[in-house]
């Protein structure tokens, strides 16, 4: 079975597509092109999910993040990632979302390592990221590029290089509670002390567990807030202590007061991203 084209309305800019058949890993991948010359400018909040974005167009995404305003021909965030902005005049990209827990086995490095700004594909990976991305650029169809995108993070994936039992158990327990979990208990509920769980886990999935918990909670908000509900209503139902709480959150994540999410983070092609990912950063579980 083919891609499935979701971008192509009447007046539609963006060449849209997500796979029609399943993403190993446990992952999500979409693709889109700028057909109707735009242009690409997204501003990304903090996501319970590591992120691969490759740009085969030739011209590269400028990046404004915690490192710096760079061009770059794509790139990798992982959790601790700060909010950031993303531009392209014509922006040809397959982007990808796994849970930290496969990040653990396909990136080859600690998700520690990626720090709070987007990592270079090249940083990681090398030459073979500029093969893949002229391979990318040579493909016919999204189907082909889908494809090769799955082979290239094949070919990266160690399954032997997996994370603690009790830290799989631990970052479960988080997404299933929704971010509403109390660390103390959590460190208890798989027989490790708290200073045990935190260094385990920060050094396994790039956050301490308080820190997971916190971004898990705002990633169900953002779904609730994107949707037009009340913040006072939000907040109540995700678990913060009260609507100032969450505002705080959501600065800090999102860099925006809740009232500004809308506004700001779904121009066009942020609502197919939006639509085509889902809830899938909070249900990214170990499988």
């Amino acid at each position: 079975m083919g891609a499935v084209d979701v971008g192509r309305e009447p007046g539609m800019a963006w060449d849209f597509a997500v796979p029609a058949d399943a993403v190993p890993w446990g992952g999500r991948m979409i693709g889109y092109r700028d057909v109707g010359g735009a242009g690409l400018d997204l501003r990304v909040a903090g996501t319970s999910a590591v992120t691969v974005l490759i740009e085969f167009g030739g011209r590269g995404v400028i990046i404004d993040d915690a490192l710096g305003q760079r061009t770059l021909g794509g790139f990798v965030a992982g959790l601790p990632i700060e909010a950031m902005r993303i531009r392209s005049e014509r922006a040809e990209c397959v982007e990808v979302r796994f849970s930290p827990i496969q990040a653990y086995s396909l990136l080859g490095v600690s998700p520690t390592d990626l720090g709070r700004g987007a990592v270079a594909l090249e940083d990681l990976w090398g030459p073979r990221a500029q093969r893949l991305r002229a391979q990318l650029a040579a493909a016919a169809t999204w189907d082909e590029r889908f494809a090769l995108t799955k082979s290239f993070l094949a070919q990266c994936d160690r399954p032997t290089r997996t994370p603690d039992p009790e830290v799989l158990a631990s970052w479960n327990h988080i997404l299933t509670s929704g971010g509403k979990v109390k660390i103390g208990e959590l460190a208890g509920s798989v027989g490790w002390s708290y200073k045990r769980l935190l260094g385990r886990f920060e050094s396994q999935i790039g956050l301490t567990p308080k820190r997971a918990a916190m971004l898990v909670r705002f990633r169900a908000a953002v779904d609730e807030l994107l949707a037009g509900r009340p913040a006072a209503d939000v907040a109540m139902d995700c678990g913060y202590t009260d609507q100032a709480h969450l505002c705080r959150d959501v600065s800090i994540f999102a860099d925006h007061t809740p009232g500004a999410l809308r506004t700001h983070y779904l121009p066009t092609i942020a609502r197919h991203r939006y639509r085509a990912w889902g809830n899938f950063s909070n249900t990214a579980r170990h499988r």
